[in-house]
């Protein structure tokens, strides 16, 4: 869903799914819409970077069910990604330990599809957020997630992980 405090813009829609791997997850975004009214981050080598979120973005947050620690992915259409650690809400953030991130993006007129494996140790079962930040042409900014709570955009809020994901 688009937070009600963003304006629809060239982006119709976003969908997103994930699934959990023997060696962490693989997740698909799809931005629906039109395409050469978003920004997108130029093709890079795919390495770990910050500030992903400045602009068009992805980002998974992975929480085991009962606990306060969480992870969180950022995945750039550029290829880059980032990947953090935190012990509690927006505390004792660290870079997350990854065995290896691939991201790929297509683009056509219509829409944008990324598409990311995740090999990392990722505890199950979790409760999951998918979320996408888009960055218009003009400037404005998007946030799409699966819920959202109440006030401003944070993708760090529980709230945001409405998506149980289970292995077994």
């Amino acid at each position: 869903m688009l937070h009600h405090e963003c304006d629809l813009g060239p982006v119709r829609a976003v969908t997103a799914q994930i699934a959990a791997t023997t060696t962490g997850c693989e997740a698909e975004f799809r931005l629906d819409g039109r395409v050469g009214g978003v920004e997108i981050p130029e093709r890079a080598p795919s390495v770990r970077m910050n500030d992903l979120w400045k602009t068009t973005c992805f980002e998974i947050f992975w929480q085991p069910l009962g606990g306060t620690l969480y992870s969180e992915f950022n995945l750039s259409p550029s290829s880059c990604w980032a990947a953090y650690e935190f012990d509690s809400f927006r505390e004792g953030m660290r870079d997350a330990p990854v065995d290896a991130i691939a991201v790929s993006c297509s683009k056509g007129e219509n829409e944008l599809v990324l598409k990311a494996q995740i090999a990392a140790e990722l505890p199950d079962p979790a409760q999951v957020a998918l979320n996408a930040i888009v960055e218009h042409t003009d400037g404005a900014i998007q946030y799409w997630a699966l819920a959202f709570g109440p006030g401003k955009p944070d993708f760090h809020s529980e709230a945001c992980r409405q998506m149980i994901v289970d292995r077994g």
